[in-house]
């Protein structure tokens, strides 16, 4: 697991004065990885790593010679178009790099003149997905959400028996995975209404939120060679935030047998800067299942992942309906939990995926699942919030939702901060809802 270094030092402050303060989610103890290029333009995509307010366009900082030695070589990998091959190198290179650019954005730097004519404003950038996403695999890790959910369904027994020993996934669609920003139609299928004798096909009337972080696989594994427990963070590159898109009407008519289907292949958004492990260390906390739970199988269990498995990240979803855009009126929270009420970590997930021999490659994307919390205001799902549809929110200014609307956008946010540390965030998750087509 990454361990803190100087990187991570709370008394660093950077010549991007946008970088210091504390308010910013890009400090210089983060340093996130993005592609990007200037909105509206028609020049190349390319990597590059938030700083305060600002980009430090990797491809320019490159060319300008800023990276030499053990940075030089992921330096190129994240100056282009995807970062595949940056995460391929796996963590050490990463973290070579990482130094670099923390020495390289320090106050008092050498090279500030030279990386000062590569920064590029975060307000005049538009992204793209970061990865070429090959597969994705989305899980159910929150076991709140999975008893919120069951309860509706099996009021008598909500949690079904695998769920305390099997890290529950589906094999997700990679290609309607778009990055924030995204405007996605409302979409169709069948449903089936309580009592009718058969389904009709119409657009979806029960669209949902689910509020989840990405896990980017970096370095891969061999067809056939699981990923031990042990090392199974040295395959994750980094997170992002990632909101599940979810038509309930839909997912409830067709997901017996196989599971979700067109419920979930319409969209799916991720927040487009990477916040790496390594960026994460200081906000590391203990795992464990409960005493009375059943304690995971051996290939599930590890001394490192016990003692600081689990990441300490604050998330939060808000709404801005229409009429709240209208009048200027700022997006209104839905709900707030974390991360660490996940009951199975990243490692774990990674170590369940590859134990029958599945190999993971660069840019594949693991969903966590809802990460809802041990309280309804931290459930984070509308399908959660509302009971099933029976008891809408109240937003600002009279409104109601009980599943969203043609208008609505949701927001992700996510942020870590602790005593003795330096805050970091993950920028934002947006996404908005069209009308059907």
């Amino acid at each position: 697991m990454p361990t803190l270094n100087a990187t991570h030092d709370p008394r660093l402050t950077s010549w991007v004065a946008s970088a210091n303060g504390g308010q910013t989610d890009f400090p210089i103890q983060n340093l996130p990885f993005a592609v990007f290029r200037r909105r509206g333009s028609a020049e190349a995509w390319r990597g590059g790593v938030a700083i305060g307010d600002q980009i430090v366009d990797m491809a320019a900082a490159v060319a300008a010679g800023v990276f030499t030695g053990a940075a030089e070589a992921p330096a190129r990998a994240a100056a282009q178009s995807t970062l595949n091959d940056l995460m391929q190198m796996g963590p050490q290179p990463a973290s070579e790099l990482r130094q670099a650019l923390s020495k390289a954005l320090q106050t008092g730097s050498a090279q500030e003149v030279a990386l000062k004519a590569c920064l590029v404003p975060q307000a005049e950038a538009e992204y793209r997905v970061p990865a070429r996403i090959g597969d994705y695999t989305d899980f159910y890790t929150s076991v709140h959400h999975a008893t919120n959910i069951g309860k509706q369904f099996r009021p008598d027994n909500p949690l079904l028996p695998n769920y305390k020993w099997v890290p529950i996934g589906y094999h997700g669609r990679s290609s309607s995975i778009g990055v924030s920003g995204q405007q996605f139609r409302r979409p169709r299928g069948q449903t089936m209404a309580p009592g009718a004798d058969a389904p009709v096909f119409k657009p979806c009337a029960r669209l949902d939120i689910e509020l989840e972080m990405g896990v980017f696989v970096g370095q891969p594994n061999e067809l056939g060679e699981p990923v031990g427990i042990e090392q199974a963070e040295e395959h994750i590159f980094g997170i992002v935030l990632f909101n599940d898109w979810s038509a309930r009407d839909i997912q409830g008519w067709e997901y017996q047998p196989l599971g979700p289907f067109l419920s979930k292949n319409f969209a799916s958004t991720i927040s487009p800067w990477i916040v790496t492990l390594e960026a994460l260390a200081p906000f590391r906390a203990p795992f464990a299942h409960p005493a009375d739970d059943p304690q995971p199988l051996p290939y599930l269990s590890s001394p490192a992942n016990a003692k600081q498995g689990a990441l300490d990240i604050e998330l939060e979803a808000l709404i801005q309906t229409p009429s709240m855009r209208a009048a200027g009126t700022a997006p209104a929270r839905l709900c707030l939990t974390n991360y660490r009420y996940a009951y199975w970590t990243a490692a774990q997930m990674v170590a369940h995926h590859t134990v029958n021999g599945c190999n993971l490659q660069p840019g594949d994307l693991l969903g966590t699942g809802t990460l809802s919390g041990p309280t309804l205001d931290s459930a984070c799902a509308l399908i959660e919030l509302t009971t099933g549809g029976k008891n809408p929110v109240q937003l600002p200014g009279g409104e109601t939702r009980t599943w969203l609307e043609d208008g609505d956008t949701v927001v992700l946010r996510g942020w870590c901060e602790r005593p003795g540390a330096t805050r970091i965030g993950f920028g934002e998750c947006a996404g908005t809802v069209l009308p059907a087509g």
